[in-house]
């Protein structure tokens, strides 16, 4: 069984790596993009850093958006499983599950678990932030499960002015 804050740990991973494509400054950018900044990246993250963990990163994201957009079916995120097992390790406090896949496969792959984790105990709650000028996602955790910006700073000062301003107009 994985332990609440490894839980939290690969959810946090899964919504950091949907977040690499913000927009700054009204342009698209990608964190992942130069080299040396997706390997910097994924070390901070407890990776490998390799060109190939690297180019599996920019994938899964890539597929995940889509998913999480609902513009691709979740079938679609097999490829980032396969040949995966989990196998128990008994210790004197408990039982623990260890995840089995190549390094540089491994934060693809706790990344796409953290979010079929998610599907299936808080469904709906990722998503990406209802202001479409935005490309974030967030992962909405409030009791009402309402949440509709990445951030209400931002984006949410953003669309209710923009709204004000259109009611205004309306006037």
């Amino acid at each position: 069984m994985m332990t609440e804050e490894a839980r939290a740990i690969d959810e946090a991973l899964l919504v950091d790596l949907l977040n690499t494509t913000p927009v700054v400054d009204d342009r698209p950018i990608d964190l992942l993009a130069d080299d040396a900044d997706g390997r910097d990246w994924l070390n901070a993250r407890g990776g490998t850093g390799s060109g190939e963990e690297l180019r599996v990163s920019r994938a899964v994201r890539d597929d995940l958006q889509r998913v999480v957009r609902g513009a691709t079916p979740p079938s679609s995120l097999c490829r980032y499983l396969d040949g995966l097992s989990r196998v128990p390790v008994l210790t004197d406090d408990a039982l623990h599950w260890v995840l089995q896949v190549s390094e540089d496969r491994r934060l693809a792959a706790r990344i796409v678990l953290a979010w079929a984790g998610i599907r299936e105990t808080l469904p709906g709650a990722l998503r990406p932030c209802a202001n479409d000028e935005c490309r974030l996602f967030l992962l909405d955790r409030s009791r009402a499960g309402t949440a509709r910006w990445c951030s209400m700073a931002t984006c949410g000062n953003k669309m209710k002015a923009r709204r004000h301003r259109a009611r205004a107009a309306g006037d």
